[in-house]
C-alpha cells in the first residue's frame, strides 16, 4: 500500500470514528468476543488447557481473518474501502471518550456511585470501594493505556501491514484482554495471547510514550519513562503510563485491588494526585497524539509524492 493512500485511509478512518463512533450494534469485535468465549470453553475445559491449547485457539481465531484481510486489501478499489472500514473498526478513540467522559462528569457533580459504575466498565480492578481520587487514577490510567491499545497500536500495524495488520493486532489485543490474566484458569491457556500481544505492542507502545512526552511535560515524561517504567509489571504499559503520567504531571500507580487481592504497584509520574479534571487532560493527550500521528503520516506522504514527481 502506497504512502499517499495509507495517509488518506488513516484520515478517513479517524474521521469515521469521530463522526460515527464505534458501531452500537453488530460490532465485529463483539461477535469475535462471543466466538472466543465459545472456543475457549472447549479448548480450556475446566481451566485445564495448556499453552499449546491456547496457541491453537488463538491461531484458529486470528489466522483466517488476517489471511482474508490480506487478500482483500490488495484488490482494486474495494481493497481501499475495505481497509478504511477495518481501521475504523479497529480504532476506538471516540469510544474512549464515550466511556471516560461520563466518569469525569459524575465526579464533577459529586456522584461517586455513578463514577465507580462508569470506571468499572473500563478497568479490570475492583472499583466498589474507590474514593474520588481512586476513580480518577483508574480512569486516567485506563485512558493512557488504551490510547496505545485502541488507537496507536492499530494505526502502527495498519501502516506496517495494511488492514491485515490492524485486524490482526486488534484481534490479538482482544484475546489478551480476555485470556491474559495470571489466574489459575488462564495462566497457561492465555500465555500465547499475552506473549504475542507483548510482541505486537513493543514498538507502538514506545512510540505512544514518545508522543505523550512530546505533547506534555516532555523532560519530566522522558525521565519518568526512563526511571519508572522498568519496575512496572507490563513491559509495554509501563512506558506508556509512566510517560503519560509525567506528561500530565500527575501521580499514578500505587495500590489496587484485582479479583479481591490487593496489589502494590510501583509509582508512576510525579506531581499531584489525579482529580476528575485530569481525565479530560488525559483524553486531550490521546486525541492530540492521534492528530500528531496523522500530521506525520501526511508529511511523509507529501515527501514521497514530492520525491516521485521531482
Amino acid at each position: 500500500m502506497g504512502t499517499n493512500l495509507s495517509a488518506l485511509l488513516v484520515a478517513a478512518a479517524l474521521l469515521l470514528d469521530a463522526l460515527l463512533g464505534e458501531p452500537r450494534r453488530f460490532h465485529p469485535l463483539a461477535g469475535f468476543g462471543r466466538l472466543a468465549v465459545w472456543l475457549e470453553a472447549r479448548f480450556n475445559l475446566d481451566g485445564r488447557g495448556h499453552r499449546l491449547h491456547g496457541a491453537a485457539a488463538l491461531a484458529l481465531l486470528v489466522v483466517p481473518g488476517v489471511a482474508f484481510a490480506g487478500w482483500l486489501q490488495q484488490q482494486p478499489v474495494v481493497g481501499a474501502a475495505f481497509s478504511a472500514l477495518v481501521l475504523y473498526a479497529a480504532i476506538g478513540l471516540n469510544s474512549l471518550h464515550r466511556h471516560a467522559e461520563p466518569v469525569a462528569a459524575a465526579l464533577a457533580r459529586g456522584d461517586l456511585d455513578a463514577a465507580r459504575a462508569g470506571v468499572s466498565m473500563m478497568v479490570s480492578r475492583d472499583t466498589a470501594a474507590l474514593d474520588a481520587e481512586g476513580v480518577s487514577r483508574a480512569t486516567v490510567e485506563s485512558v493512557l493505556e488504551n490510547g496505545n491499545d485502541a488507537v496507536f497500536g492499530a494505526l502502527f500495524w495498519f501502516l506496517v501491514a495494511g488492514a491485515a495488520g490492524a485486524l490482526g493486532y486488534r484481534l490479538v489485543n482482544t484475546l489478551d484482554a480476555m485470556w491474559g490474566y495470571k489466574t489459575p484458569r488462564y495462566l497457561s491457556f492465555g500465555w500465547a495471547a499475552a506473549r504475542l500481544d507483548d510482541g505486537l505492542n513493543f514498538a507502538p507502545a514506545r512510540l505512544t510514550a514518545l508522543s505523550y512526552a512530546l505533547l506534555g511535560r516532555t523532560r519530566l515524561a522522558l525521565a519518568c519513562w526512563r526511571t519508572q517504567a522498568p519496575a512496572w509489571d507490563s513491559p509495554n504499559a509501563g512506558p506508556v503510563m509512566a510517560a503519560g503520567a509525567g506528561a500530565l504531571e500527575v501521580r499514578l500507580g500505587g495500590a489496587a485491588v484485582y479479583h479481591g487481592q490487593s496489589e502494590s504497584r510501583p509509582a508512576l509520574g510525579q506531581g499531584a494526585a489525579p482529580e476528575g479534571g485530569d481525565i479530560a487532560r488525559a483524553l486531550k493527550l490521546v486525541r492530540h497524539g492521534a492528530l500528531l500521528w496523522l500530521a506525520v503520516f501526511a508529511a511523509a506522504a507529501l515527501l514521497v509524492w514530492g520525491v516521485n514527481h521531482a
